[in-house]
């Protein structure tokens, strides 16, 4: 039996050896590759923080002390610490399996669920001030990513630490890497934190001094306060000294024995400290130590070469392939084009401009706020700001959208990738909230495409417009092999009927039109009605004129989203018909009021909510009895 299967609990990693610890942390590198090479995952993250978590759960009783990760994606070597070595764990990120992140329903270990970066330090204090208030002695530690230091929350934070608790322990976990290289002052700032020439020269000469006498290896452990004090001469105060935290570090996050010694003197610190950690994405994996952008959040792969599996021949484009084409494509012709991305370059697909112009393309970390009001200052002076941001990430800058950019009418392109479903990644990264978040704002302008060349029409569109707009569109391949040569700019507000039919007409966006055409062929050769379908395209405007005029003749309305129903495109429609005071029988298709969990596929989770194609066939089925009743159409079967 390995290592790794006997272990429960804290009480079994204590009795092992340094020799069996090291053992441990290889048996847990080749179970997280076993597992992520089949299901995918955030690899590099979770190999650079083996040794760092195994000293955590060393020094601190897990189902007391409160650990706090930021984004929790690099909870994997908890998960594997704490009971979950198990088949849960074979079926990480898929449909019964465990989340890839911290859940608190899953284990009691699992403390604070988590998802988006930047939200660590601040519920850790909060934690801290409640063991204050309530006098318990639970220790409390924040475990942020440095690229969690480019979040304005975390500074927010990191602002009241030192005047709200006297015992805090903030781990900064160290690898110059978010999803890509980070960026900006503060990443600048910790490199100088650790290159110090002379501070390193001295605590290497010493240590190098201390292991050649009898009882050196113990006075380097005891080192801390002499190390910290050293720093001191040579180099000026730190950031968090200066807010009122004490800075200790830099430490080897690869060495379980300095990390477990620092940890047990955190402890006993009675201010509270930031313990500056040096690891690095991806150890223990060559291939993900060599590409840590790739191996941050990666699909299946093989585990000798690293490669996914290859893109079949003729496979579709992926819609952030075709948003970073069309992109390059337009840029190239206007000037004034600049793009900007939160930390996402290539998972958006906006990388495409940075290799045409760098001095066009901005990546500001993991700042969606920021971004948005730098694409503010841009737009007010002539410029055209393409802002490329997850739809679940946008939610993060919510009031800038309304304040800055709505509210003066800029001219700012929102593309927002992942519009829907991210079925692995679960309920902190599906986009299932934009519309109704987007909707309610005045001047908005919101457009979802069918296909690839319809996105590529509608970034064409945007840019042309004087205003604000938002195109959302799902995670993954659309319709389409290829872009058209040159885009077409479509008419605002003007939907595309792409069925005829008009006994019951299909209002559909995005991937929910291939659908929706399914359906009106099997209704209309079941049941005998005339079905059509609608590329509504525009949820803001709408277009008014084709839905009213089909209303009027008598057609029933299907409308069909991937989006929550709440406040979504099927509410636009039942507003729009109040509004206009018109009497229609309408049925809505979409995601329910809840929070949906992660899965294998959308297809999985579809199914579990009753969006597979059996589930919403039956659906309109009951709708079209129930509107032939209330028409006194229905013939009864008795």
């Amino acid at each position: 039996m390995s290592l790794l299967d006997g272990i429960e609990n804290r009480g079994d990693l204590k009795g092992l050896d340094e020799n069996q610890l090291e053992q441990l942390a290889h048996e847990i590198r080749a179970r997280i590759i076993q597992v992520t090479s089949n299901n995918g995952g955030h690899v590099g993250p979770n190999l650079g923080v083996v040794e760092l978590t195994l000293a955590l759960h060393l020094a601190f009783d897990t189902a007391k002390d409160r650990l706090v990760f930021d984004v929790s994606h690099q909870g994997y070597v908890h998960k594997l610490l704490t009971g979950r070595n198990d088949e849960r764990f074979d079926a990480l990120r898929q449909t019964n399996g465990l989340s890839g992140f911290i859940n608190r329903e899953e284990s009691e270990h699992d403390h604070y669920g988590a998802g988006h970066a930047g939200t660590c330090l601040s519920a850790a204090l909060g934690m801290a001030v409640a063991r204050d208030l309530n006098r318990t002695g639970e220790h409390v530690v924040a475990i942020c990513g440095d690229a969690a230091f480019t979040c304005g929350i975390t500074l927010e934070a990191l602002n009241n630490a030192a005047s709200t608790t006297k015992k805090l322990i903030v781990i900064l976990n160290d690898n110059e890497w978010s999803i890509a290289k980070n960026v900006g002052a503060l990443s600048k700032y910790f490199n100088e934190l650790i290159t110090n020439p002379a501070y390193l020269k001295i605590h290497e000469d010493l240590e190098a001094f201390l292991k050649k006498i009898p009882g050196g290896k113990s006075l380097i452990k005891l080192g801390s306060k002499a190390k910290q004090d050293t720093k001191d001469l040579f180099a000026p105060s730190s950031l968090f000294e200066k807010l009122g935290l004490r800075y200790i570090g830099p430490i080897d996050g690869h060495d379980i024995e300095q990390l477990t010694h620092h940890l047990e003197f955190a402890k006993t610190a009675k201010e509270p400290l930031v313990l500056h950690v040096l690891t690095k994405k991806g150890k223990g994996y060559e291939i993900a130590e060599n590409h840590p952008e790739r191996f941050h959040g990666a699909g299946p792969f093989d585990p000798e070469t690293g490669h996914g599996k290859p893109a079949k021949s003729g496979a579709p484009m992926k819609y952030q392939d075709a948003f970073g084409k069309s992109i390059v494509k337009l840029a190239r012709k206007d000037p004034r084009i600049v793009g900007i991305t939160a930390a996402m370059p290539s998972g958006t697909g906006l990388s495409a401009l940075k290799e045409v112009s760098e001095s066009r393309f901005f990546d500001v970390g993991i700042a969606e706020e920021h971004a948005i009001l730098f694409a503010a200052g841009m737009a007010v002076r002539g410029l055209r700001p393409v802002c490329a941001i997850y739809s679940t990430f946008l939610q993060r800058a919510y009031d800038p959208i309304i304040h800055d950019i709505c509210l003066q009418n800029l001219p700012v392109l929102f593309c927002m990738d992942r519009a829907g479903l991210s079925p692995n990644d679960g309920p902190t990264h599906h986009g299932l909230f934009d519309l109704s978040y987007l909707r309610c704002v005045p001047n908005a302008v919101i457009m979802q495409p069918k296909d690839v060349n319809e996105l590529q029409d509608m970034v064409a569109t945007g840019l042309k417009m004087d205003g604000p707009c938002f195109i959302r569109y799902p995670r993954g391949a659309g319709d389409g092999k290829d872009l058209r040569p040159e885009p077409s700019i479509l008419q605002t507000g003007r939907a595309e009927i792409a069925r005829e039919g008009e006994d019951l007409v299909f209002w559909a966006l995005g991937p929910m039109i291939s659908e929706a055409k399914k359906l009106a062929e099997r209704l209309e050769i079941e049941e005998g009605i005339k079905c059509g379908v609608v590329n509504a395209r525009f949820i803001k405007p709408l277009d008014k004129g084709l839905l009213k005029r089909q209303i009027v003749e008598g057609s029933r309305i299907v409308t069909m989203e991937d989006h929550v129903l709440a406040g979504g495109f099927g509410s636009a429609v039942l507003e729009f018909i109040e509004n206009e005071g018109l009497s229609a029988q309408v049925e809505r298709i979409g995601w329910p009021d809840e929070f949906v969990d992660h899965g294998s596929s959308v297809a999985d989770l579809r199914k579990q909510h009753g969006l597979d194609f059996e589930s919403m066939l039956e659906q309109l089925r009951k709708f079209l009895q129930a509107s032939q009743r209330s028409s006194g159409e229905y013939v009864s079967n008795d």
